[in-house]
Formats: structure tokens, sequence, C-alpha cells
């Protein structure tokens, strides 16, 4: 960070001056925005606190994806098929895709088509 100091010289200073600063164990981080979400994996995230505020430094694999369209993975399909009883893997995803990846909601639709 800076040149020439020493870690410890830098923690006391900080210390000093009210500033703390703390990791956060997250799995992923996403932001999202008007047309385009951002979503960071792997991500290294450090709380940093001073005067009543919280700045958050987020550092990891970034990509952007559309916000009109949900990205669905493999275990959003797979907890959709154990939770739903629902076996058919285009039936699932469709639902999920109709949701905007709504989890919770293509499961609900899923039993209630199966009740039929």
């Amino acid at each position: 960070m800076f040149p020439n100091i020493d870690p410890r010289q830098l923690k006391s200073m900080m210390d000093k001056m009210g500033i703390k600063q703390h990791e956060v164990d997250a799995l992923r981080v996403i932001i999202e925005g008007k047309g385009v979400n951002i979503i960071i994996e792997n991500p290294q995230v450090t709380v940093i606190e001073a005067q009543g505020t919280q700045t958050f430094q987020i550092v990891g694999d970034v990509k952007e994806v559309s916000a009109a369209k949900a990205e669905i993975s493999d275990d959003d399909i797979r907890m959709v098929k154990e939770q739903s009883g629902v076996d058919d893997e285009t039936l699932v995803r469709k639902a999920l895709e109709e949701t905007n990846g709504d989890i919770a909601e293509a499961i609900i639709r899923l039993k209630g088509k199966k009740a039929l």
C-alpha cells in the first residue's frame, strides 16, 4: 500500500485515526445495475470502517451479464429438480428462465404443474 512503511506501523497509524478493517468471507458478489449485472466470483472482500462510514474493497474474477436474462447454473437446476420432484431438465430450465432465475418461484410453478 505505502512503500517503505512497516505494516505494523501502518496498522498502528490506522488504529490511531480510528480506521478499522476486516475481511468478509464471501462466495460471490453481485452488483445489480440498469441493464447489466456485475458478478465477482472468488472475491476477496475487505471492509474499511472510518468515521462511521463503511467502504468495501472487492477483488476477484469479474464478469458482466445482461440484467434482462438471469444466469442459470447447474446448481440452480439441480436444486429445483430435487425440491420440485421434476426430473425433466429442460422443463426445469424453462421454469427458471420464465421466473428470471427465481429458484423458489420456479419450484412453486413446477409443483403446481405436477399436481395437475
